[in-house]
């Protein structure tokens, strides 16, 4: 298992559009993603907070079903 880092919630946004997430809008301080994988929409949300906690991080990359590798090289 790689070791995530703290990120900010923008910087997490780029790496997941990277990986084919589209922004759909924005309410507050939290944004809203989706991508369809396996003909199911996924939605999510990432606070746009300076920093992200490492467990907040591990659950949305759960929920997106991307693995830490992988969300670490598009970082």
């Amino acid at each position: 298992m790689s070791n995530l880092k703290r990120i900010s919630g923008l910087e997490a946004i780029n790496a997941l559009k990277k990986l084919g997430f589209v922004q759909i809008r924005q309410k507050g301080s939290h944004a809203i993603l989706k991508k369809i994988i396996d003909d199911k929409e996924i939605g999510y949300v990432v606070p746009l907070h300076s920093e992200l906690a490492v467990g907040i991080l591990r659950g949305i990359l759960m929920q997106a079903k991307i693995s830490q590798e992988e969300f670490l090289k598009h970082l």
